[in-house]
């Protein structure tokens, strides 16, 4: 075919621009001596349609690369083969011979399987612009400390569910009533940005085929993943994509994407070139003096060099695309501690990138939280830069969790966790909704399987179960695995009552994993990053089991947390009367009544919560709330603090109780046998609300 006109083009915006008569193509690197834009006719073609090679002289300013092309369609699929030499032990990996994506490419081909070692079946960047009807859409904004985090896969969320679109985006809109009906403000979605979902297609068998499911490996930063579409072109999973969030938005649900953004899927030294390693390899990666090998902060492979102005400049011109364009509302940042590191690996206190991401005007009011460690030995937890920026708290999972497990001497390590870990965000100046609770995740044990499986079980992934972290902190509560036993069962039910309990009802702002509600298990697996099966799958036939029992329990944990004001505080507990108040904020007791002896006493714990609003900070009064924690193998009777008002207090929860007394509904209290004391029975919770006599 005829080439097109062309013409200079511009510098000023990376990426492809579409305009009315034409589009504008940039791209930058700075050692590259030659660079040429190809476009093909169709997604799966080898030989490029039009070939346009870039005059240094004319297509150069500094060290982007641009060109604009005249009448070229949307919907155009391109690359760019790029010239250099080739000398990996000073860091360069030009090759001409290999189409290269555009890092700032808005969608990417996914309409067949690539082989990024040939070069026949390469991925291409699409041109692409759309005129999606937002209906008025605008970011739904809720403070962290009146929200309420659903953790959850995209695709395994609905797969398994018989919705009409199962397993794609709009396969999400179909969820919403469940959204609804659970109570969950905010669904934070494992990774959605374009990977190849068969990387790992090599380390399986034909019985037990293996695939990137859970999609930490980004290809591209600014794509949708193009599998989770319905519609079979190009591109359809942009609209589908903002489909998907306008609808969430309409119900008011918040959209939270999990963004990988300290490494890519191209890997180590014999990782395949994709796109930045052929564009300009020492620039976008942390090298070694030895360039030819990669710093490995991530233990995936390679580590983007974040401390770079290019690499921050293409991270904040991501968030504010997924912003702007894409309207979500909030990023879950992986590994984020190496967002903090400088050329040499140093973590820095006032990084450059998370500065800019925390001044940056457009994104001052989007939730961003860090999982604040990196596999290079980084640990951030308590003290991640930037004020605003909340945190992954595995200190709470894994304190709650030994507690839980009646651990000796965990009580003062619970109650701080449950207090909102003043310990660790107080004296950075961090507000308590800014840890993010969690007692399970995507990453390790299903909260079926903590209280499951005291070991993983890990062998379907090939690696001989070397994989996966072998600090679980769990307990199998007697039987390893599965088990028919009736008691083992309900003990194991009442021990995830307690998890989840714990959970809604501590200071901070909870993350629940999608499907814990209904017991969903992997059969102690606790890396399924490699299960695209039912494994990971959600298996709505067992939440259907389930629904009279721990998912009414979870639904009406969570809709009492959102009823009252003594959860989710904006300030940490100061543990005196506050000015103008009658009783203290909080008191920690034991099971005598008295003031709780730290270190002296076993784990069996109550707290008891001031509603009033000088304690909560609030416009409004509230209920004051009791909560008698019993993790132990007996019953334990607890009297209650003495205090100069006069309350009658009412049982609200109780662990230990059956079905539908664990959990009493909106309005209905249950009277205490004796108005000062209340007995709970091992290995269980309660809550009880007071009234004035």
């Amino acid at each position: 075919m005829k080439e097109r006109e062309v013409s200079t083009g511009s510098p000023l915006i990376l990426g492809a621009t579409v305009h009315k008569d034409g589009v504008n193509f940039a791209i930058y690197s700075h050692h590259a001596e030659a660079v040429a834009l190809a476009i093909f006719a169709k997604a799966q073609d080898y030989e490029p349609r039009e070939r346009y090679q870039l005059d240094p002289t004319l297509n150069r300013t500094g060290d982007v690369w641009h060109i604009f092309v005249h009448d070229l369609p949307l919907g155009a699929f391109y690359g760019y083969y790029i010239d250099g030499i080739h000398q990996p032990q000073l860091g360069h990996r030009f090759d001409s011979s290999l189409l290269l994506l555009d890092p700032y490419a808005r969608a990417v081909t996914g309409s067949f399987e690539w082989d990024f070692f040939t070069k026949e079946k390469r991925p291409k960047s699409i041109v692409y612009e759309d005129t999606f009807d937002w209906q008025g859409d605008r970011p739904i904004h809720y403070p962290l400390q009146d929200s309420v985090i659903y953790e959850v896969h995209l695709k395994g969320l609905s797969h398994t569910a018989g919705k009409s679109y199962a397993g794609t985006y709009l396969g999400v809109i179909e969820m919403i009533p469940y959204f609804k009906e659970l109570g969950i403000t905010s669904v934070e979605f494992l990774p959605l940005m374009e990977f190849d979902d068969m990387e790992y297609a090599q380390n399986g068998s034909e019985e037990h085929p293996l695939r990137n499911y859970w999609g930490y490996s980004t290809m591209s930063f600014f794509a949708p993943k193009a599998r989770y579409a319905v519609g079979s072109r190009d591109g359809d999973q942009v609209i589908e994509f903002k489909t998907m969030v306008r609808e969430l938005h309409k119900a008011g649900i918040e959209v939270i994407m999990d963004v990988v953004y300290n490494h890519t899927h191209e890997g180590n030294e014999h990782g395949p070139v994709v796109s930045f390693k052929g564009i300009d390899n020492s620039v976008y990666y942390m090298l070694y003096e030895d360039k030819r090998y990669y710093w490995n902060y991530a233990g995936t492979g390679n580590t983007t060099h974040c401390y770079a102005q290019v690499m921050t400049n293409l991270i904040i011109d991501s968030l504010r695309y997924w912003v702007v364009e894409m309207h979500v509302d909030g990023f879950r940042f992986d590994l984020a501690t190496i967002l903090s590191r400088d050329s040499r690996g140093y973590i820095l206190d006032n990084p450059p990138l998370l500065r800019s991401i925390m001044e940056d005007p457009v994104l001052q009011k989007v939730k961003m939280i860090a999982e604040p460690w990196d596999a290079g030995g980084g640990y951030q937890v308590g003290h991640f830069p930037g004020k605003n920026f909340a945190e992954w708290n595995d200190r709470y999972r894994d304190d709650v969790r030994r507690y839980w497990r009646n651990d000796y001497d965990m009580a003062a390590a619970f109650a701080t966790r449950v207090a909102g870990s003043h310990d660790l965000y107080g004296a950075s100046g961090k507000r308590p909704y800014l840890s993010i609770n969690y007692v399970t995740a995507h990453d390790g044990f299903t909260l079926h399987d903590l209280v499951s499986y005291s070991h993983k079980y890990n062998y379907a992934n090939g690696q001989n179960n070397t994989d996966g972290t072998d600090n679980n902190l769990s307990w199998n509560s007697g039987v390893e695995g599965e088990s028919s036993d009736p008691n083992i069962l309900k003990f194991r039910k009442q021990r995830m009552k307690n998890f989840l309990a714990t959970l809604f009802l501590s200071q901070g702002t909870p993350m629940m994993l999608g499907g814990d509600e209904f017991g969903r298990t992997q059969y102690g697996n606790n890396n399924t990053y490699c299960q695209d099966n039912e494994l990971s799958w959600f298996d709505w036939q067992l939440a259907k089991s389930e629904e009279s029992d721990l998912m009414r329990f979870t639904k009406e944990l969570i809709h009492f947390r959102r009823r009252h004001n003594v959860f989710g505080r904006k300030e940490f507990f100061k543990g005196y009367v506050p000015a103008g108040g009658t009783k203290p904020d909080i008191i920690w007791f034991g099971c005598d009544g008295h003031q709780y002896k730290w270190h002296k006493q076993d784990n069996a714990l109550g707290v008891r919560y001031s509603g009033e609003r000088e304690a909560t900070g609030l416009s409004s009064e509230s209920e004051d709330v009791m909560i008698l924690f019993n993790p132990t193998h007996e019953s334990k009777t607890f009297y209650f603090p003495l205090t100069s008002d006069k309350m009658r207090w009412k049982l609200k929860i109780d662990t230990g109780l059956p079905s539908p007394r664990d959990i009493l509904p909106e309005g209905v209290y249950e009277e205490l046998v004796d108005p000062y004391s209340y007995t709970l029975m091992p290995h269980s919770l309660a809550v009880l609300i007071c009234f004035p006599q």
